[in-house]
């Protein structure tokens, strides 16, 4: 059995994005293996499904080639050049009943194109993507305004396509001091923190790699005001999976406590979830620290 404050942390943790590199893959094959997860072991820790707009169709008919009657929650990857076409698509895909956007995303070049996304799906819940560079304050004061969420990237397949430990922190810090809602995505492939393989290739190189209990347990304490962004960039740099202490309580690090309780608030309503292109690779490290 999953311990309570584990499963706070982890339900509905990951959206998964198999189209996405460094796995991407076949849509066919995608597909594929997000029902298998869903329906496995620890489904309950996969959430939506990522897929550009313009391969709406295309999943369709993948799912109709595979069957099934369920319906699947997406996470919808949008541009800007059209956007009414994009949301055309949503609504002829939600109609077959197999689907729905629960997320759609985009990313804004600046802060002012935030009300454009927003407003372009209303009634949505819509993720901005921020720069990781910089003072986040415009974009969360932009996305407050117009009722959007925050997206933030945490890697990718090259060591330069990851934040800095205090650009992934000042973001962190500032989002919770506002209440703002955000999800992350790219390179959060293990829990925690560490030199890891940037892709699946066999002569890939290695970087160091954010981990995502470092990342959301970081969020959750911030928003319990159990640690200041300081802390939150000791959270978010710590390697020792023996720095947590889980109990039946909740999570204890570094003198700081949190509930189980205070967990699934923290993933309710702030730090929601992250995209990931593998799912069994995530699980297979929390097994191995006995987290699972």
């Amino acid at each position: 059995m999953v311990s309570h404050p584990i499963r706070n942390l982890l339900k509905g943790l990951l959206d998964y994005a198999g189209l996405f590199p460094p796995a991407r893959l076949e849509m066919a094959l995608a597909a594929q293996e997000y029902e298998r997860q869903r329906g496995g072991e620890h489904g309950f820790v996969v959430d939506r499904f990522v897929v550009p707009a313009n391969r709406l169709e295309e999943l369709a008919a993948a799912r109709a080639a595979q069957g099934g009657n369920a319906s699947w929650p997406l996470a919808v990857l949008v541009g800007f050049g059209e956007l009414g076409q994009e949301r055309a698509l949503i609504e002829k895909i939600e109609r077959g009943g197999l689907f729905e956007a629960a997320a759609i995303e985009g990313k804004p070049a600046i802060p002012d194109q935030v009300a454009q996304l927003v407003e372009a799906f209303p009634g949505r819940k819509v993720y901005c993507e921020l720069p990781t560079k910089g003072d986040p304050s415009p974009w969360l004061d932009a996305l407050l305004e117009y009722g959007g969420r925050a997206k933030i990237r945490t890697g990718g397949i090259t060591a330069e396509a990851f934040p800095t430990v205090a650009e992934l922190a000042r973001f962190l810090f500032a989002a919770a001091a506002v209440q703002l809602p955000f999800k992350a995505t790219a390179g959060l492939h293990h829990p925690l923190r560490g030199d890891y393989r940037l892709t699946y290739e066999k002569d890939s190189p290695s970087g160091t790699m954010h981990g995502f209990l470092n990342l959301f347990l970081a969020a959750a304490f911030l928003r319990a005001g159990e640690i200041d962004e300081a802390g939150a960039r000791e959270l978010l740099a710590e390697k020792r999976d023996s720095a947590f202490e889980w109990t039946s309580f909740g999570v204890r690090w570094a003198g700081a406590r949190l509930s189980a309780e205070a967990i699934a608030e923290a993933r309710k309503g702030f730090a929601l979830s992250y995209g990931s292109c593998s799912i069994d690779e995530p699980l297979a490290d929390l097994r191995r620290l006995h987290l699972l």
